[in-house]
């Protein structure tokens, strides 16, 4: 049956059965005015070890890892269906969970729906492959197996699709898992297990605990009974992750975020490059990972396309995500939009000029949300920390360049490589650039675009691992040798 709007409690899901949470509850805020759209369970302590244990014997005694492939497929299938039936309901909660605009959240949703469906087709394409070792009578194999107890913790600006990117794959591999949402989104992770369970996933091959970082996510990565973790999020906590699980020598995957170059040379329309420089630097008010939040620009387009960027940004229409007229919704908090308030005054005393933005919109009916205009600045330096850190909200800078060569050394002036764009009408300069550009993802003439056939990850500190593409399975899965002697003999090595 469809889902019915913001999940009820209880809003846990261990070993098969909805349940409420040992550390009681807490509301969930709608950004756009403060509002409490739901309350929901938290996990306590023998919450993560119930879940813990629950996935384990699922993996360890239970079916599910050696399901055949083709009926692991089908779940993913009717999970997809049921992700159509829904979409709209979904949709509509993403939105005041997040913020965010309802047609991003029915593109996310679609894009959902597109990632169950790929990893449904790939989960059988790859049986392992055969090594000729020149033995007639050997036949050696090396297969692909499930990993195990995966821990899928996701990000608060695209709770929905990260999780898809996760769970899909993990589950097509034979895993079993416990998933912890960010506490600040967790509503539509609810709505998505509740879909697995009505797709029919058995008793504990999917658990959800809701909670923060120290108090569930943290005992998760440590846990001995845990074979993997996969985190999307911020630098610091992936460090932290990737600490905890030395101890156990966990497999990691990590997707930390980014510094993102979006480098335009002087040959490309001055429209065309506004255009696409603020759908990169501000789509969800900038609360993207891949956010174009750094523009790079040769100098003979620079002062006007300057310009042309801050008249653009001005006309985006703030506003209620629910709202058609609306293109950009709030920050997620209170918390990102001090973040933000931080950043624009440290910009601000380390001398970059602010051209547009800067401030809260003075519209009263935007005053109870957690709104800030969509910001540019030109004038920065390297050394600024406006350049240097991951803002993830509405600030865009510009940089300036006088060669192809001080391009790409500006773009890869970062500790960060998720991903960046080249803008040029030469194609062999366009190409040079992005071959050069030490970034996971590199668009030509595009931003933000991504399929589920193609992997999505970064280098440097913007993490390890792909998601997405047949990497993307890969992730969950162990290579096996299997040596099979079919015709033994004594091995004769020793004479007694």
């Amino acid at each position: 049956m469809p889902t019915g709007g913001p999940p009820q409690r209880p809003t846990l899901f261990i070993d098969g059965s909805w349940t409420g949470g040992s550390a009681g509850t807490v509301d969930v805020h709608n950004p756009f005015d403060g509002s409490v759209v739901t309350t929901i369970d938290q996990a306590g302590p023998d919450d993560v070890e119930r879940a813990v244990a629950a996935a384990r014997a699922a993996f360890d005694t239970g079916p599910w890892p050696g399901t055949p492939v083709a009926e692991r497929a089908a779940l993913l299938r009717r999970v997809a269906d049921l992700l159509v039936r829904d979409k709209e309901e979904i949709a509509r909660v993403e939105t005041l969970d997040t913020g965010k605009t309802l047609k991003e959240s029915r593109i996310d949703v679609d894009d959902v729906t597109a990632v169950f469906r790929y990893y449904a087709d790939l989960a059988d394409k790859d049986s392992g492959r055969i090594v000729d070792v020149g033995m007639a009578h050997v036949v050696s194999r090396v297969v692909p197996v499930p990993v195990g107890v995966c821990v899928l913790i996701t990000p608060w600006n695209y709770p929905l699709l990260q999780l898809s990117w996760k769970v899909a794959p993990c589950l097509a591999a034979g895993n079993t898992c416990v998933i912890k949402p960010s506490e600040v989104t967790p509503l539509t992770s609810v709505l998505l297990v509740r879909l697995l369970g009505e797709a029919g996933v058995p008793a504990g091959v999917v658990n959800l605990l809701l909670g923060d970082g120290r108090s569930t996510g943290a005992p998760l990565t440590e846990h001995d009974d845990v074979d993997m973790v996969s985190f999307t999020g911020g630098l610091a906590t992936g460090q932290a992750i990737i600490r905890a699980s030395a101890a156990t020598v966990k497999r990691v995957a990590v997707e930390l975020g980014g510094k993102n170059p979006n480098v335009v040379f002087a040959d490309t329309p001055v429209d065309l490059a506004a255009d696409w420089a603020v759908t990169g630097a501000f789509l969800h008010s900038g609360q993207v990972c891949s956010a174009g939040a750094r523009l790079i620009v040769e100098d003979a387009l620079h002062d006007e396309l300057v310009d042309a960027i801050a008249a653009r940004a001005e006309r985006i229409r703030l506003g209620d995500g629910l709202d058609p007229a609306s293109e950009c919704g709030p920050l997620v908090s209170a918390a990102q939009l001090a973040k933000i308030e931080d950043y624009v005054a440290s910009a601000q005393a380390e001398g970059a000029r602010l051209v547009c933005g800067g401030q809260r919109p003075d519209d009263p009916a935007l005053k109870d949300g957690f709104f800030y205009r969509p910001t540019l600045f030109a004038d920065v330096t390297r050394e600024m920390r406006v350049i240097r850190e991951e803002t993830f909200g509405p600030i865009l800078t510009v940089e300036r360049f006088a060669s192809e060569d001080e391009a790409v050394a500006l773009a890869n002036d970062t500790h960060y490589g998720l991903a960046g764009a080249v803008w040029t009408g030469d194609m062999a300069r366009a190409h040079r650039v992005a071959s050069a550009l030490r970034h996971g993802t590199v668009w030509i003439n595009d931003y933000h675009p991504y399929v589920p056939g193609a992997e999505w990850g970064g280098i440097g500190r913007s993490g390890n691992g792909r998601e997405l593409g047949p990497t993307g399975l890969a992730e969950y899965q162990e290579l096996k040798h299997v040596w099979h002697n079919t015709a033994p003999e004594p091995a004769g090595w020793f004479a007694g």
